[in-house]
Parts: structure tokens; sequence; C-alpha cells
């Protein structure tokens, strides 16, 4: 991209580096015509880190000259261009992953559930008027997308979705984080002055200059988001290969995996890749010698991504946001090219015009008729506040990731909650074991509740803050079923990446009463046994030990506990051997065993048993076990496999039972199907089949269902919407009209509505980043 050619903007240097590559600058040189003898004066004027970095130090020798820099007039194109495609993707993102086209499920009027709110004040509106704010909001998005009374939109966009956001704790990750900062920011900058409606009905806001904090601010976030995600992946779990350690296993690294291992592939293309680029995208995207390199490792990041989580439009909104860092007159380069029949349907190529936002100079001035009115006037109010703005947001930008010292309360085993951290895939989880017990205080009664009973999210576990609310709200719901001002304990067991699983809060904590605050560290929560760490790698030796059939559980525990366990009728082979410290073993109706450092026991089937740390550091031990049922039932599938592929070669010669009939014809309805370990398998082979044509589909049947799959996730967004904004305007219709036109909504097509594999993709989880 020669700067010679004719464009037109501006960037943190001005027309005297025309020939410069510049970076953080914002725009390209203005195309005015001067002499071919000052040209090359100006060039030869042009310092070495002006064209390179855009500035001069003396750029920022004062405030005013640092205002100056701040706000030189820039190509608004590229800027106008994010703004659609932000539009465009939120008004996708509503749906789905904001929760429109299930919304019904989440704030149902009248539903007994528990929520966790940022702030408990915050409560659902009534459903009818939450759908009304998801249309208030979808509206703010096409307007941002169309550039329509542009800065109202920005507001009808970005108030329901911060509210929306508070609403629930349980569903915050860092990509809708961003998508609320981007919002924000947009309503600041002035992102409808290239292909808007609001340009087309205002010429002062048609195709003309914004100054060049509008794209410093949106770029230092992109910058943030990545450098900062970095930063976090220099934990030594994500250094040595234990975050995603599992995430080799995807498809789209087989071909890493032709040349080398798979904890080699997981250990330097996932966790080693993965952490340079995201220290690196940033700053390979700012400089020109660096960027189309950085364009193709961080497309080809955002679109692996795509396909191995669950995040919306995480990914194409950071494709997206990759085109601020090219020149700002991009879109005009691109759009020249274009058939000149096009041009007319097309964004305009003509350069911006002089805008009374921007600071101009001799040089930068589009319309140098205009320089005795501009040129020299004192800085606007506007000009200064924006200055101010873009440092103080950029310096609370880097503050916040690194703020958890102020809310401790929030912390646990990791900072805070997933979020401003930017902390994405550095922690995975597995949760063992999981107990709710609550106490009538009036009756002294006992009984333990389900894990996540009165919940839509189990997230609830992990974090102080949440199981506080939890038990709270607990203890409110419990009194609809005659228990009074009940106690309520949690006994939780989570491994944090790959560790022991061990208890995150203390069980002996009535957490109703149970002190809390958001910047206080919570007394009750259990501290993770980072020295137990190097066991890991023992963990790896012991399970190559094991068969295929056996399974192992490593557990840590602390001084004066105990874990309760029961050991069903299906686990026939149960043992427990200590690791490290000592441990008591009481067996139900039985005498107590105390076990030291390399014993081992067998334990009994059908039983409760207590392991009780009795050293004076935590003791160390695993349960090793064989599903004694699962083993049996697999032979049998083995064997009824066998016996089908005999059938379907005709090599089978015995006439078969009635109970094995159903095997000639596969069918899960045959009534003669009453075996169940025929049905199990005739059920288990249905999915395996479904699995395999999902699988072997070509492009043109993913597709397809792909587009069948979104159809009915929008239409059922937009009916359940018609439905409501009926109500809200006519009155609710009797309950059997009202039922019959929510089952309307959720009709789906036949050939998925019966797929185990559609149903579980017809969920939308929300992704921990």
């Amino acid at each position: 991209m020669d700067v010679s050619d004719a464009r037109t903007g501006s960037s943190l240097m001005d027309s005297k580096c025309s020939s410069a590559r510049h970076r953080m600058d914002a725009g390209s040189i203005t195309s005015s015509k001067r002499p071919q003898d000052d040209e090359g004066t100006k060039m030869t004027k042009c310092s070495r880190m002006k064209r390179i970095f855009g500035f001069e130090l003396s750029d920022f020798s004062s405030w005013h000259q640092f205002v100056c820099l701040l706000n030189r007039p820039a190509d608004p194109a590229s800027l106008g261009v994010f703004r659609f495609l932000f539009g465009l993707l939120m008004l996708i993102d509503i749906p789905q992953e904001r929760g429109l086209s299930h919304l019904d499920y989440r704030f149902l009027d009248g539903l007994e559930v528990c929520r966790f709110p940022l702030f408990n004040f915050l409560q659902p509106l009534p459903l009818d008027w939450m759908y009304l704010l998801y249309v208030v909001m979808l509206l703010g998005a096409l307007g941002i997308m169309l550039g329509f009374c542009y800065r109202f939109s920005c507001l009808l966009f970005t108030c329901p979705y911060w509210y929306v956001f508070f609403l629930d704790k349980t569903s915050w990750n860092n990509h809708s984080y961003l998508y609320g900062l981007i919002g924000f920011q947009f309503t600041l900058v002035d992102a409808n002055r290239y292909w808007s409606i609001d340009g087309l009905l205002n010429s002062k806001k048609r195709n003309v200059h914004v100054p060049l904090w509008n794209y410093t601010v949106l770029r230092m976030q992109i910058f943030i988001v990545y450098f900062i995600a970095g930063l976090k992946k220099l934990d030594a779990d994500w250094v040595e290969g234990y975050s995603m350690g599992n995430l080799a296993h995807h498809w789209l690294f087989d071909p890493f995996k032709l040349i080398l291992s798979e904890e080699m592939t997981s250990l330097l293309v996932i966790h080693g890749c993965g952490l340079i680029l995201d220290l690196t995208a940033g700053y390979l995207l700012f400089f020109d010698a660096t960027r189309p390199v950085a364009l193709v490792f961080v497309s080809y990041f955002h679109c692996m991504n795509s396909q191995l989580f669950s995040i919306g439009m995480f990914s194409y909104t950071m494709l997206s946001t990759s085109l601020l860092f090219c020149y700002p007159d991009w879109p005009r380069r691109v759009l020249v090219k274009f058939p000149a029949f096009l041009r007319g349907l097309l964004p305009t190529t003509e350069p911006p015009l002089h805008s009374e936002t921007c600071v101009y100079d001799s040089c930068t001035d589009p319309e140098p008729q205009k320089k005795k009115e501009t040129h020299g006037k004192p800085l606007q109010l506007r000009q200064k506040l924006g200055a101010i703005f873009t440092v103080l947001y950029i310096l609370e930008q880097f503050f916040l990731p690194y703020s958890h010292f102020i809310t401790q309360g929030y912390n646990t085993w990791t900072n805070g909650l997933y979020g401003y951290s930017w902390d994405m895939m550095v922690h995975s989880r597995s949760h063992q074991h999981i107990k709710i017990t609550y106490k009538d205080r009036l009756t002294g009664q006992i009984g333990y509740l389900n894990p996540g009973v009165f919940t839509q999210s189990r997230r609830w576990k992990d974090h102080a803050d949440m199981l506080k609310q939890y038990a709270t709200c607990l203890n409110k719901v419990l009194l609809n079923y005659n228990i009074s001002d009940a106690e309520i304990y949690f006994d939780i067991w989570a491994s944090i990446n790959d560790r022991f699983q061990q208890r995150i809060f203390d069980p002996r904590v009535d957490v109703v009463r149970a002190e809390w605050s958001p910047f206080r560290k919570t007394s009750w929560l259990m501290p993770l046994l980072v020295d137990l760490s190097p066991w890991r790698l023992k963990f790896l030796e012991i399970e190559d030990t094991l068969d295929n059939q056996t399974e192992v559980v490593f557990i840590a525990d602390f001084p004066g506990l105990h874990l309760e366990n029961f050991v069903s009728e299906d686990l026939g082979n149960t043992s427990v051997q200590v690791l490290q410290g000592e441990v008591v073993v009481e067996i139900q109706n039985s005498k107590n065993y105390s076990l030291k450092e390399g014993d081992k026991m067998q334990l009994p089937a059908g039983d409760y048993h207590k392991v009780y740390t009795v050293s004076e550091t935590p003791s160390c031990y695993m349960y090793i076990y064989v599903n004694t049922t699962d083993v049996a039932l697999e032979h049998n599938f083995t064997k009824l496999h066998e016996l089908r592929e005999k059938i379907k070669n005709g090599t089978e010669t015995e006439p078969l039972p009635p109970e094995l009939q159903p095997l000639v014809t596969g069918s899960i309805d045959d009534v003669n199907l009453t075996d169940p370990v025929v049905r199990a398998f005739l059920h288990r082979q249905k999915k395996i089949e479904e699995i395999q044509k999902k699988r072997n589909a070509t492009l043109l049947e993913r597709f397809a269902r792909f587009s069948v799959k979104k159809y009915y996730l929008f239409r059922r967004s937009f009916l359940m919407t018609s439905i409501a904004l009926r109500n809200l305007v006519m009155g609710r219709p009797p309950l059997e009209q009202l039922a019959d036109e929510v089952a309307w909504a959720n009709k789906k097509p036949d050939d998925t509505a019966g797929s185990a594999v559609e149903k579980a993709e017809n969920e939308t989880p929300h992704s921990e980043l």
C-alpha cells in the first residue's frame, strides 16, 4: 500500500510523510497537488519515528499537542464498515447467544428459580416486557448497522444489553463483555460518517473526517483483548499444557498430528502457538510490514475457534475488528475496483470532506479555502473531552484485568468472574461430587437437595458470590416446603487443570449466614492445593498402567475433614489407595481401617463409607474401580453386534428367539422388542448411525442442515416475540390459544426432532471464555 496513491484522510503522520508507511494513525494522505520540490523537501524532514509510528515525540510535549494529535482528521470509511458489520453480527447474536430464541424458558412468569444478578436489586421484567426489551435491543442493532438515528440507536442497543448482561452472572464471558464495550464506544465515536442513512439525510454527516481518537479507542480495545489474554496465558498451567489438554482430540488438529504426537500437538500447537499469537497479534496488526502476516494467522485462529467452541458471533466479530488496523481508506480502494455500473449502489469512493470535530493544519485540510476559518482556532471542548476519554478509557481497560485486589470477594481459585479479565480458556474444571445439605433450624430436620435445584445454570458452584446468592434464595424457597429458616451447606469437589479433586468451599459453614463482601476475601473458601500440582505427572503414569475398563479418581482433602461416599453395586471392584498422608476409612456397620502412604484396601459395594484425613497435612488418595455392569453390557453389545452382522451377511443359520427378532429389522418400535439389552443396543446403534451420517455428510448437506437449524431458531424468536407484543397490545388470549401458538412456534422438522445429536446441538450452552 504505497501512500503515494491518491488517498485522502489523515494519519498520526501529516502529509509531510507522504511516502512513508505509517501506523497508529487512522488514515492516509491528502491528495492535494503540490510542487515536486516541496514534496521532496518535506520528505527529508520526515523522521524515522514518524515513518514507523506516525507521530513525533513532540506530539507529546504538551497537552495541547497531544489533543491535536488525537483529533487529527481520519478517513471514516473503515470505521463505517466496521459499524455495519458489528450491527449485523449483533442482529444475528441477539436471537442466539443473547437468548431471544429461548427467552420464555429463562424468564417465564411465576417461575420458581434462583437468579444471579450482579446487584441483588436487579430483577427481570415480566416475560412480555422482556420480549419488548429485546425488540428495543434489536432495533438498536439494526440502527447501528444502517447508521440511522445513530447515537439514539447506540443507546437503544447498549442500555438493554448491559441490563441483560448484569441480570445473569452465570452467562458472563469475555466476548459478551466485549460486545457491551464496543456498543458503549460506538455511542461516543462518529461511526455514522460513512455508509449510513444519517449521511444521506444530513450533508454535515456525509463522508466527513472523524477524529483520530475514534480509531484509537477501538484499536487499543482489541489490542488489550489480545495482549492481556496473552499475559494471562503466561500462567504455568497454560505453559505446561494443562489448560486445554483434551482439545487436541478435535479433527481440526489432525493435520498437525501427522507429524506430532497428540501430546506435543496440545503442548506446542494449542498452548504454545496460542500464547505467542495472543502476545504478538496486537503488535503485528499495528505495523504495516507485519500486518499481512498477522491478518493471515489471526483469521486462521478465529476460524478455528468458530469450529472448536460454542462462542456465537465472537470469532466473526474479531475477524471484523482486524479490518480496523488496515488503512482507514481501504474500503474506497476496494470499491473503486468495482465496475462503474455498480458504484451507484455502493458507498462513495470520493475523498472525505472537512469536519468541524477535527483539528487540521495547512497540509491536512481537504478544503484549503477554510484555512482562515479553522487553522489556528483554539481547541474545542469536545476535542479536549475526546482526548480525556481516550486516555482514561485505555488506562481503565489496562487496569481492570488486574483489579482483583479490590474486588476480592469475587476471587476463588481464579481471580474474579469471567468477563473483564480476558483469561480466555486458561482454566478448565471438572466436578466429581456436589452435595447440598439443609437443616431446619426449628425442628433440626436434615435433608439433601439435588445439585442445581431451582436454578437454570450450574455455574454457581465455582463462585462464592453466586453460592451466597443461591443459599439465600434456597432459604426463602424452602419456606414453601415447610422448612423454616434453613441452614444450607455445600460440599463441592472440583479439579482445576487436571489437579486432584478437592473441596472448593468449607462444608462446615452455613452459607446462608456466612459473611461475604465484594471487597474482602471469602473466609469459607478452601485454598487450592497448588503444592500438589507436580502429582499430575504421576497421574499420567498411573493411568498408563490401567486397562481400558478401569477408572481412577484422584482425591485430596484437608486435615480434620472427611469424604462420605457410596459405592454402587455396579462398581464391583472398588479400592482406595493412599498416595500421601494418613486416612481412616470407616465402613458402615463395620470397623475402621487406618491407611498410610502406599496402603490399599478393597471397599464393599452397596455400602456407604467415610474417609477421614487424620494427618497434619492434606491427604492424597485415589479410588480405582471397574464398572462391572458396564463391562458386562459392553460384552453383550459386542455379541449382539456380531450376531447382527451375521444376519446381514446371511451366515447365521440358527433360528433366532423372539426377543432377538428386532435385530433383523433394526427398528426400536418393534412389538417384539422386550429385552432391555437388545433395546439399549438398538438405541445405541441408531445413535452411532446418526453420528456417522452427520460426519460423512457432504458440504451441501451440512449447509442445508445448518440452514434448517438456524431457520427454526430465528422462526421461534420471531413468533414468540410477536406473541408477546400482541399480548402487550391486546392482552393475553385464553390459555388454550396461547398453548397452541407456543406449540406452533416450537415446531421443528421431523428429521431433527427425533435425533439425539440434533437435540444436543439445539441446546444453547454458555461457554466460559
